[in-house]
């Protein structure tokens, strides 16, 4: 039985402006130490990716995990981030459940919403900004009772 997404993984350039921004932006911390690796043939098969190097940490905010890797080997086929329409995972979704206090945190901390505003889509406020290395970055805010609504954690 599945219990549920348990986290999303975000490849960067510059592994501690982009841990500082998450730390800063959503308050992720390190629920372990930092895992690297060089020359580790088990990894580099768990992973399809042969003489794999890279650094990678695991944050954790609230009910949400989120891992950080910088690769150090093989270098990128491409240093540019996905856009909504590439193939594959293109954005993380953060919900809060104060909109205009978290978007301007987010903003400070080098969210870049190129100045646009949030949205509203029946039940859902929303808006795309990208991190420091251009990775998308969805925040959205669930109307009490819209269906897709995250159960809040007691903090």
């Amino acid at each position: 039985m599945f219990v549920g997404i348990h986290h999303v993984a975000i490849n960067v350039r510059d592994f501690e402006r982009m841990f500082r921004f998450y730390h800063e932006a959503f308050g992720f911390e390190p629920c372990r130490g930092e895992f690297n690796w060089e020359r580790e043939p088990r990894i580099d098969r768990i992973i399809d990716v042969p003489g794999s190097a890279a650094r990678s940490v695991m944050l954790k905010a609230h009910n949400c995990y989120l891992e950080l890797f910088q690769y150090s080997a093989p270098p990128p086929a491409s240093t540019h981030p996905l856009r909504p329409y590439d193939r594959g995972y293109t954005h993380i979704c953060m919900e809060t459940d104060n909109m205009e206090e978290d978007f301007k945190r987010l903003l400070a901390c080098g969210m870049d919403c190129s100045g646009r505003d949030f949205i509203e889509m029946n039940d859902v406020k929303a808006i795309y900004g990208y991190d420091p290395e251009g990775n998308i970055i969805e925040l959205q805010q669930c109307a009490p009772e819209s269906p897709q609504r995250m159960a809040l954690l007691k903090r």
